[in-house]
């Protein structure tokens, strides 16, 4: 998706991991999952660096579509589907 697409899709679940280092973000991620259905999109929100590369490694492989990333201020917002 691109970056205009991600910043109006609507948002089923917001994560806030800003205040955690690696691998925070993701174990955040893989909490917060379980609680929003399938098709549901989830943000994560981090200021860490590892965070764009990992959870589209962990999407793929439990089979979740990583939608993609926006830079803000400081943090990232990390963007994807549950499927």
């Amino acid at each position: 998706m691109t970056e205009e697409e991600l910043k109006s899709v609507k948002v089923a679940k917001s994560v806030d991991a800003r205040g955690t280092a690696c691998p925070g973000p993701l174990l955040e991620a893989k909490k917060a999952i379980g609680t929003i259905e399938e098709g549901d999109i989830m943000e994560i929100l981090s200021a860490d660096e590892g965070t764009k590369s990992d959870i589209p490694k962990w999407c793929n492989k439990q089979g979740h579509e990583y939608l993609g990333a926006v830079e803000e201020n400081g943090y990232f917002k990390v963007y994807m589907k549950k499927n």
